[in-house]
């Protein structure tokens, strides 16, 4: 019973994530706590669960592009266009609080996402381009024109409609909670309760096997990718409408790398197949879930992204089986006596 426990894909995530919060609460007793106030919930937790919302988002969607075995470097760039267009958009308008500009901003942000995923997609499954080549151009393209667009400048806005979208509540839980509850629940219906999901892994698998029984698997790959920049486009929303501004400089900055992390920690394997979306979004709270155990525990802002790496490479270990198989073995080998030492001691 154990050992199917413990080699469930998620039991691994759990665990860190267990650890984590358990640390945070030994470090901080009142951690846990959840305070009610003018409705809303407040604590540790919801800020967690709040902040990693647009990274638990780019996770959902880099999990499928992974399961291509492929991988998309550009979502912090594209968090940066989404942000800045929508943005710009509103600031250029005589009443922010108009709720059809903001709904105008939020749709052109989207089609811009949507055409950075078409570009992606385009590269990868028509040219042939290999995944990490063709968003490496857009993830150093992008984040020029996000400049372009800002001027180099933040753009800040005043808008109480797109504020709600980062910093709304709904049900007395940030709305974002809500953004990621919907795109998870339609990513796992339309992989696990269709074809889609099986199509994917086995483009992933197998991609010269998976064309000739006849999945398309070009439509497959631009599917994913259209996905991925939709998800980073929503993050970008989320971020921008948080602060009320738009920087194309540091919005979204790392948050490929971030993801990449969240994915492999959830279980899904770099060479494609089998993924796991639950895992991913486990991962997400378990990359915001360090970050947030940094800045609480006081380290100082340039020694972070190290600390950061060290703790991710140590989990990453943690969860390897064939690490675990290997170190169990030493021990074990040196726990037991040879045969000539227990000759001698008779």
């Amino acid at each position: 019973m154990w050992t199917r426990v413990a080699k469930h894909h998620l039991f691994w995530p759990f665990v860190i994530l267990a650890g984590l919060l358990l640390f945070n609460l030994i470090y901080k007793p009142w951690f846990f706590s959840i305070q009610v106030k003018n409705g809303h919930l407040y604590g540790s937790l919801i800020d967690i669960i709040n902040f990693g919302a647009p990274l638990a988002l780019v996770a959902i969607g880099m999990t499928l592009i992974i399961a291509t075995k492929g991988i998309d470097l550009s979502v912090g760039s594209v968090i940066a266009l989404s942000g800045a267009i929508s943005c710009l958009l509103i600031s250029k308008a005589g009443d922010q609080n108009t709720l059809s500009i903001v709904l105008l901003s939020v749709g052109a942000a989207l089609a811009l996402s949507l055409f950075a995923g078409l570009w992606n997609g385009t590269l990868v499954s028509v040219f042939g381009i290999q995944p990490i080549v063709a968003t490496l151009i857009l993830m150093v393209a992008g984040r020029g024109v996000a400049q372009l667009i800002t001027g180099g400048q933040i753009i800040t806005v005043s808008s109480h409609k797109y504020e709600f979208i980062g910093a709304g509540w709904l049900f007395m839980l940030p709305f974002s909670v809500f953004i990621v509850a919907v795109l998870f629940i339609a990513a796992l219906f339309l992989t696990r309760k269709t074809a889609l999901g099986l199509f994917i892994e086995s483009v992933g698998s197998n991609p010269t096997a998976s064309r000739l029984m006849g999945i398309r698997s070009r439509t497959i790959l631009l599917a994913v990718y259209l996905f991925g920049s939709l998800c980073a486009g929503i993050a970008g929303l989320i971020i921008s409408s948080n602060v009320s501004s738009a920087d194309g400089n540091n919005a979204g900055l790392w948050y490929e790398l971030d993801a990449i992390l969240a994915v492999v920690i959830g279980g899904t394997s770099m060479n494609g197949g089998r993924f796991y979306l639950s895992g991913s979004l486990i991962g997400a709270m378990v990359i915001q879930t360090l970050t947030t155990t940094i800045y609480m525990t006081g380290i100082p802002s340039d020694t972070i992204l190290v600390v950061k790496a060290v703790v991710v490479f140590a989990v990453c270990l943690i969860q390897s089986e064939k690490f675990r198989k290997k170190v169990f073995r030493s021990r074990k080998a040196t726990a037991k006596p040879n045969e000539s030492e227990v000759a001698r001691s008779v």
